[in-house]
Order: C-alpha cells, then structure tokens, then sequence
C-alpha cells in the first residue's frame, strides 16, 4: 500500500515556512547592510575603516565623496583613551 499524498501535504507546508523565513531574513539582512551583499574575510583595516565610513555617514557601509567631514565629525575620535592613574 502507497503513502496517500494527504500524508505529503504537511511537509510541504513545513518546507514552504522554511523557504519563505529564510528569504524573508536574507532580505532584512541585505537590507540592513546598506542593500549591499555581506562582507567576507574583514580583517583590523577593514573593521577601522567601517567605523570610520560609519563616523563620516552615520551607517556601517555608508561612503562618502564629500572633501570636507561633516559638522562634529573632529570630536568623534576612534581612540579609546584609558582613564589616568591618580
């Protein structure tokens, strides 16, 4: 005797939710990137220039091709200063 295909009609349901979450997080994901595909392999540069790319534009992949920074950008200082030994 066969599997009747009533059987079969849950693990389509199943495996459409899959298929639909799945697109719907690597959408949120493109989207949250700047609508640019992920980066790979991001070594010390890349992470100092991402911060700095997000300092000058206020977004993590944001690039700019303005001469002058923008208004408080000079006392956005990446250094992280230690506090002082009294």
């Amino acid at each position: 005797m066969g599997i009747p295909f009533e059987a079969l009609i849950p693990y389509g349901v199943m495996l459409g939710m899959f298929a639909v979450s799945g697109a719907a997080l690597s959408k949120i994901r493109h989207m949250q990137n700047g609508d640019k595909r992920p980066r790979h392999s991001v070594d010390a540069w890349d992470k100092q220039m991402m911060d700095r790319d997000r300092r000058l534009t206020g977004f993590l992949r944001g690039q700019t091709d303005s001469v002058k920074a923008p208004p408080g950008f000079e006392l956005s200082n990446p250094w992280r200063v230690e506090p002082t030994f009294t």
